[in-house]
């Protein structure tokens, strides 16, 4: 008599079990998930789902393989039964639908996202609150110092600001017309000078007291920009 591979336990044994479990799940499992899934509903203990899967690879039951540390098991496709032309369109009708299902919900997820974002980046209430508290404040503090400019007495009329505007104008002028006459002399100076303009200004600084000479550098100053 020829020898067949040695049949899981009967009735509610745990080889029983996971091999009824992969081979309607069709899928590959390590120990801790098969473990996982079935421990609430069988009371498997772990070392019990990892001697059954052992056991049901040695025999051939199912098939095992190796991931760096982490084995997984799962059916032995040539065990189980050939699907029909009638079962494939239909699981393939049904991979279709689950794949619109998928996208549908990945979809709903991304939007989802964009939403939670979006509220993370607002303000809460409370720093709403806080907020118009602060502005109430800086409201009230430029309120305060309106009335005090509104109610002082020496406040600069139009006519003032204006005769103040054109002397500025004025003056700037005429400083920017002396700046650029002295430039002149001096850079003429520098033609005939037989040192450098460096070693020229150097010297200037020395005598510029005695010729009566100032610049603006001396007074820390800058002419303004022309308006």
């Amino acid at each position: 008599m020829s020898k067949g591979r040695e049949g899981p336990a009967a009735g509610g044994g745990a080889t029983a079990i996971l091999l009824r479990y992969l081979r309607e799940q069709n899928r590959p499992y390590s120990a801790q998930d098969v473990f996982g899934n079935l421990q609430r509903e069988h009371g498997l203990g772990k070392a019990a789902v990892v001697k059954a899967l052992e056991q049901l690879a040695q025999q051939g039951h199912i098939r095992e393989k190796a991931y760096g540390k982490q084995k997984v098991y799962f059916a032995d496709q040539e065990q189980l039964p050939a699907a029909g032309d009638a079962e494939l369109r239909v699981l393939d009708a049904d991979i279709s639908a689950r794949s619109a299902e998928l996208q549908a919900l990945l979809q709903g997820c991304r939007q989802l996202e964009a939403e939670l974002k979006d509220l993370n980046s607002t303000m809460t209430t409370a720093d709403m609150a806080r907020e118009v508290e602060e502005l109430k404040k800086d409201c009230a503090s430029y309120t305060e110092k309106l009335e005090r400019i509104k109610s002082a007495t020496n406040q600069v009329t139009p006519e003032e600001k204006e005769k103040v505007c054109s002397e500025q104008k004025l003056y700037c002028k005429e400083w920017r017309r002396r700046k650029r006459m002295a430039t002149e002399l001096l850079d003429a100076i520098l033609e005939g000078y037989p040192k450098s303009k460096k070693q020229f200004f150097e010297h200037f600084v020395l005598v510029q007291e005695e010729v009566g000479i100032e610049t603006d550098e001396d007074h820390n100053v800058t002419l303004p920009t022309a308006v």
